[in-house]
């Protein structure tokens, strides 16, 4: 599960050398722009694309960490809802603005989706396995709350029109 830590890692160390490469023109706005740029291209995009893989490839494994049976169909599913959410997270670079806003909609509902599914699990079965039950719980609920507070900085920094 120490893969988990990768993404969050790496868009960490992106944000900080933005910040130092841009340290002399920082405003507010420019800063939560450099929150959600990496936040959305590497966190969501590449971190999605990697769950893909994961799901895709690596079925069985990631069923075993989860605790769930392994050969189900719905886990492709998975793994194509993370392959979409991969290459918006990847767009994010290019476009912006409602862009942002409806890639951050649809993954806090896929994370806050698979957040209920998993919490219902160990409800109803006390599966604790540790892709259930683990970090990557707590992950699928922190980054859409982190990413929808640096959305809303973002709009409402956002210079005014004259």
């Amino acid at each position: 599960m120490d893969f988990l830590f990768l993404w969050p890692g790496l868009t960490l160390m992106v944000i900080i050398l933005m910040l130092i490469r841009n340290r002399n023109n920082l405003n507010t706005h420019k800063v939560f722009e450099i929150l959600l740029i990496p936040s959305l291209v590497l966190l969501v995009g590449f971190g999605s694309i990697w769950a893909f893989i994961g799901h895709f490839f690596l079925s069985a494994q990631i069923a075993a960490s989860i605790g769930w049976p392994a050969g189900s169909p719905f886990q492709l599913e998975v793994a194509f809802a993370n392959l979409a959410f991969g290459i918006l997270g990847i767009l994010c670079w290019k476009f912006r603005d409602n862009f942002w806003t409806a890639t951050i909609i649809g993954v806090t509902t896929f994370y806050w989706g698979a957040t209920y599914v998993h919490i219902m699990d160990i409800i109803n079965t006390g599966n604790f396995a540790p892709g259930n039950a683990g970090i990557a719980l707590y992950i699928d609920i922190i980054i859409p709350l982190i990413l929808i507070i640096l959305l809303i900085g973002y709009k409402k920094t956002l210079p005014q029109k004259k």
